[in-house]
């Protein structure tokens, strides 16, 4: 009698459970939305708090090779060993290095032609089909100087007035030049997916 209540019990069990072939898709999703969200939630936080223009700025010949990148940057132009050595790049690895989620960084901008041109500033890889894609605008002034870790503290600090960004020794064109006080609008896109 009692195996006849257990082999009900499963058969009850095997009908109530629906098993259907959007379920691994759908949870999928679930997990694309809470990766989206939470790297808009980042870049909203860089951005406020100046971390991310900082970031975006620390830009110059740090190897003393004659080539700018991004200053300590792995590779000659961006970061791929290790995050960026930014208050930005310690939020990237606060927020996703020990989610097992793999994220790259890439800034666009527009070129005095009208085109479109991207920078990578992070990159960790090839992103999944499942990646999700948050994006910040960021502005820059004529006035913006470049930042510099001088002092090795991974804080990046302003470099002297003399540096203010141009053509010459910035990645991003001045885009009105004109007198708007307007330099740039750069398009800071974080991708990011499950490894």
């Amino acid at each position: 009698m009692s195996a006849l209540i257990l082999i009900t019990s499963v058969i009850f069990a095997l009908q109530v459970t629906a098993v259907t072939p959007l379920s691994a898709s759908t949870s999928s999703q679930h997990i694309e939305n809470q990766q989206q969200a939470t790297a808009e939630g980042l870049l909203t936080a860089a951005a406020d708090s100046g971390a991310l223009e900082r970031t975006l700025l620390f830009w110059g010949d740090s190897d003393d090779d004659g080539d700018d990148e991004f200053r300590g940057a792995t590779n000659e132009e961006y970061y791929t060993a290790g995050y960026p050595p930014t208050e930005f790049g310690r939020m990237l690895e606060t927020t996703f290095g020990d989610q097992s989620v793999a994220a790259n960084v890439y800034v666009r901008y527009h070129t005095d032609g009208g085109g479109e041109r991207r920078q990578r500033l992070f990159y960790q890889g090839e992103p999944s089909d499942n990646a999700a894609t948050a994006t910040q605008l960021v502005t820059l002034y004529d006035d913006a100087v470049l930042y510099d870790d001088a002092d090795g503290d991974e804080v990046a600090e302003p470099t002297d007035s003399e540096t203010q960004i141009n053509e010459n020794n910035f990645y991003a064109e001045d885009i009105d030049g004109t007198d708007s006080g307007v330099y740039t609008v750069l398009r800071v896109e974080v991708v990011v997916w499950r490894m």
